[in-house]
């Protein structure tokens, strides 16, 4: 299967997760992606050993990331790798980085002199807190920036309680899937106007737009949402429980006249739609903490499996059970979903997460594994009209290394 960018060549300066990850969802949908390394490589290649893992071992996060792309190592700190890259970028419809601007600039790869010298050039970049202000500059890991600066890490603590941790990741996968939607709009003006154009996201920016509700709140109204404390949530059915085995469930009905009959019903206590204590919504949050209660004794009577047979007589009851990582790849959804691909090579295939969006009804399939370091270097400059004599000549100089 094709996907939509197919034909499209992008030029991928990444390390870690956010540059990677946007390159990586280009190459899902069909780009191909040409990843520029260091001679000591993307340093996400060592996420296997901080895992745990040992050097022979798959690297599930490098794979994630780096899957269907081509490797090439250059030395950019030499003038002949550089001009290996001036010849790629030529070549290119887009630029993708997470590199920081003045690294960049001292390159010579900042994006002024690359779109003059490239006019239909994409040039997209993910930085930490922006390309201008005073902290443009700073260096910035998604923690940082998104989870901690971002007020995303605050605004989920508890009242009184410790800073919640992030998993890894999350801010940079977020910003890249901005990354890879504001390229595609720039390819498709580009389309028009024949030029290609920087476009911009930072992990800042994603975090503070992860909670916008809470932002906008703030901006326009000067106040702060409190965050909910579930012994005292005003309305029942939007709240988590637990079932009488242990596992947690969520219920998400937003809209208390619409799903609170169907709680009530649900949990054998219809009478509680005509008690003065529950009967409107200003009476169940004013007595929310003896609702919640008698709930949670209620909920704790059955296991979730028989819970949710009855929730289902009830179309207005809306649930999800909390799902741990080994329920979810247990769960027959996540996998009617099409949320996992295969990714074979030479040695077999295996599943891996796919990207969360679909073309054509179907997700996109990789074109292969992650690459290995420099896998593609002797291919991608064959392409780029180097004859075997230059080419061997540029990796004696180290200006170019092969895997």
């Amino acid at each position: 299967m094709t996907g939509p960018l197919e034909g499209i060549r992008v030029v991928e300066l990444g390390v870690w997760v956010a540059g990677p990850g946007a390159g990586g969802i280009l190459a899902d949908w069909g780009a191909d992606v040409v990843k520029v390394e260091p001679p000591s490589g993307d340093p996400a290649r060592q996420f296997h050993r901080m895992l745990g893992g040992v050097p022979d071992d798959v690297n599930p996060v490098f794979e994630l990331d780096n899957r269907g792309k081509r490797a090439i190592v250059l030395d950019l700190g030499s003038e002949r790798g550089r001009e290996v890259l001036e010849r790629l970028l030529a070549g290119a419809d887009v630029l993708v980085t997470n590199i920081r601007p003045a690294a960049l600039e001292r390159l010579g790869l900042g994006p002024e002199r690359v779109l003059e010298d490239h006019p239909r050039l994409v040039y997209g970049i993910i930085t930490g807190f922006g390309m201008e202000g005073p902290d443009a500059g700073r260096a910035a890991y998604d923690i940082g920036a998104f989870w901690s600066r971002a007020g995303i890490a605050e605004s989920l603590r508890t009242p009184g309680g410790p800073l919640p941790f992030q998993r890894g990741g999350m801010g940079d996968h977020s910003a890249a899937m901005t990354a890879a939607g504001m390229i595609s709009a720039a390819l498709a003006a580009r389309a028009r106007t024949g030029r290609g154009q920087l476009v911009t996201t930072s992990l800042l920016r994603q975090g503070a737009y992860t909670i916008g509700f809470d932002v906008n709140v703030a901006l326009m109204w000067g106040r702060t949402i409190s965050v909910g404390v579930r012994d005292k949530m005003g309305s029942p059915t939007i709240n988590n429980y637990v079932a009488g085995d242990g596992r947690a469930f969520w219920l998400v009905g937003l809209e208390g006249p619409r799903h609170w009959p169907a709680l009530a019903r649900a949990v054998g206590r219809p009478e509680w739609l005509d008690d003065e204590r529950f009967a409107d919504p200003r009476g169940r949050a004013i007595n929310a903490e003896a609702l919640i209660a008698e709930l949670d004794t209620i909920f704790a009577t059955r296991p979730l499996d028989e819970w949710a047979a009855v929730f289902a007589d009830e179309p207005e009851l809306f649930w999800s059970p909390v799902n741990t990582i080994d329920d979810l790849l247990v769960d027959e959804q996540f996998w009617a979903s099409g949320a996992v691909v295969q990714v074979a090579d030479e040695s077999g295939s295996w599943g891996v997460l796919a990207t969360p969006a679909d073309f054509d009804g179907r997700p996109p399939v990789p074109r292969g594994p992650a690459p290995r370091l420099g896998q593609h270097t002797r291919e991608v400059l064959s392409e780029l009209d180097y004859d075997e004599a230059r080419i061997e000549e540029l990796l004696a100089a180290g200006a170019a290394t092969e895997g």
